[in-house]
């Protein structure tokens, strides 16, 4: 069947289309993306105002006709935390199924963590071992350790590289006494959960999904994107720490002209890059492998999984 996924998240609006079955590798048909912005359009009381609202059912407006004009026979839309902790989120969800009638699914950050590593077990195998995952989005950072394909733990912190950006970066390039300080507040955010994690022994293998990842793994050497999924692409934690003062030193523009980084995007590099480099150092971590696959695929395994049991229970010749 064809399935859709729609992901309201804190930068963008994502619809993928994937052919899928239970038990096969969902193979992704199209792909449409909308900037939004969710988490720069709060207001003073961290509501969505108007203006964001009506933006965003007009992008979900355009991602539904283009999952009509695709075939999409099942749509599993949800958001995550521009509008799971926007003050009016009620109301958002409300007026959107009015408008729309998408019926958005609002993910918890545990949910987004534990769907991200099914997503990223499901990619490495079970020979990768324990997994430490790391998913730096524009709202949350996600973090998931485990054997299994449940974590055996599973955090969200409020350090998206979005919500970062505008609350503490606000100058092109960015103040260095603001850089610092956002350097001290990540790290102290991270390093609270670091003891949860390290009871549970080393990983044997580390992982990290999202755009901000894949960005700074490109400028800092790995393999482009157009070279395919399967080219292992990996970043050193070195090499991280010797472009974080390069790229707080650089405007927004001067970023966007790096391998890899997107205009969208660079404006929020740096407190990524510092989100990464703090996760990297406080968990230890020398190297790690960017995963092709993050939340949007956990979200169609979870469903696929959820079909393959439902058609294993009908009975026999029904």
């Amino acid at each position: 069947m064809r399935l859709g996924v729609l992901d309201v998240g804190s930068n963008t609006v994502h619809l993928l289309v994937v052919d899928a079955h239970p038990g096969a590798r969902p193979l992704p048909a199209h792909f449409h993306k909308a900037e939004l912005r969710l988490a720069q359009l709060l207001d003073e009381e961290g509501a969505i105002g108007a203006q964001g609202v009506d933006r965003l059912v007009a992008v979900l407006r355009e991602a539904l006709q283009a999952a009509e004009d695709k075939g999409v026979e099942d749509l599993l839309p949800f958001a995550t935390s521009a509008v799971r902790e926007a003050g009016n989120a009620d109301d958002v969800l409300a007026r959107v199924q009015a408008e729309t009638g998408v019926r958005l699914q609002v993910l918890s950050g545990e949910e987004e963590a534990r769907l991200t590593f099914l997503a990223a077990r499901r990619w490495f195998g079970w020979s990768a071992g324990k997994l430490l995952v790391l998913d730096i989005g524009g709202g949350s950072l996600e973090i998931a350790y485990g054997l299994d394909e449940e974590p055996d733990a599973a955090v969200s912190l409020p350090l998206g590289a979005g919500r970062l950006t505008a609350g503490w970066l606000p100058g092109d390039p960015p103040d260095p006494e603001d850089v610092r300080a956002l350097r001290r507040h990540v790290r102290t955010e991270i390093a609270r959960t670091v003891g949860d994690f390290s009871r549970l022994g080393a990983p044997d293998h580390v992982v990290a999904t999202s755009k901000t990842f894949k960005q700074l793994a490109r400028i800092a050497g790995a393999a482009r994107s157009a070279e395919g999924l399967y080219v292992q692409r990996e970043l050193k934690r070195e090499s991280l720490e010797a472009w974080v003062p390069r790229l707080a030193a650089m405007t927004a523009g001067e970023r966007a002209e790096l391998p890899g980084v997107s205009d969208g995007r660079a404006g929020q590099l740096v407190a990524g890059a510092l989100v990464a480099e703090a996760a990297m150092d406080l968990f230890g971590v020398e190297r790690l492998e960017i995963c092709p696959w993050a939340l949007r695929e956990g979200v169609i395994l979870r469903r696929l999984d959820h079909m393959e049991t439902s058609s294993d229970m009908r009975p026999q010749g029904s």
